[in-house]
């Protein structure tokens, strides 16, 4: 059974997700402040943390970056009433895998649950090369040029997407809803500030000519399997 830490401070909230998650089949521990949760997302053996932003006590972006600071790769599913882009630009930078922003439909939030437990569920664990780039799912782990580098979780699927369709234009539809759950993404910046950070992670910020995942424009992008 998948294993829920759901931390929300607000009781009508709460109250009605625990519910919809459990009649889901999830098995649901609720907390209302972010020290506790940190402390129990670090300890526990949960799947998936459903995170408020505004937690008493520590908020949801620091309980975040504390969470991946420590190595955990919990899957982290955050909620903000701030809808901003910069903030949800924000909370995935500090390492949330997806962002829902309130007030939200339980079945919309339901329908992101089961997608993002499907990405980061038992998938396909072979390993993908192209090039000088590996990639090892089942460690989570991406060589380049024989040396290991460190992606944060949405450059991690980011490239993924693009390797395992090494030679072909994946559009930005595809990527949006693949990496994020969400095509309707598509008029923010989101997709393109993580392709910046993946591509200097990578070492591929040299001449557009050369680079190993090219820009189809209106499209989307390539990565180069020559």
């Amino acid at each position: 059974m998948t294993a829920v830490l759901l931390a929300e401070d607000d009781e009508a909230i709460a109250a009605p997700l625990s519910r919809a998650l459990g009649r889901e089949g999830y098995d649901v521990t609720v907390e209302q402040t972010g020290p506790e949760t940190l402390e129990l997302a670090l300890k526990g053996s949960f799947d998936l943390l459903i995170l408020d932003l505004g937690l008493p006590g520590m908020d949801g972006l620091e309980v975040c970056r504390q969470l991946r600071g420590a190595g955990s790769d919990l899957a982290v599913l955050m909620l903000t009433a701030r809808t901003d882009e910069v903030d949800f630009v924000v909370g995935l930078d500090a390492g949330a895998d997806d962002y829902v922003g309130k007030p939200f439909r339980l079945a919309e939030l339901m329908a992101r649950v089961r997608a993002l437990m499907r990405r980061r569920g038992g998938g396909d664990d072979s390993v993908v090369e192209v090039g000088d780039i590996r990639l090892e799912p089942a460690a989570r782990r991406v060589m380049v040029g024989g040396a290991e580098i460190a992606l944060a979780n949405k450059e991690y699927e980011l490239l993924k997407v693009l390797l395992d369709r090494a030679g072909e234009v994946v559009s930005r539809d595809v990527i949006l809803q693949e990496v994020w759950g969400d095509a309707d993404l598509r008029g923010s910046k989101t997709l393109d500030m993580h392709m910046s950070w993946l591509r200097r992670k990578i070492g591929d910020e040299g001449p557009v000519a050369e680079r190993r995942i090219a820009t189809v424009r209106g499209v989307g992008f390539r990565l180069n399997n020559d």
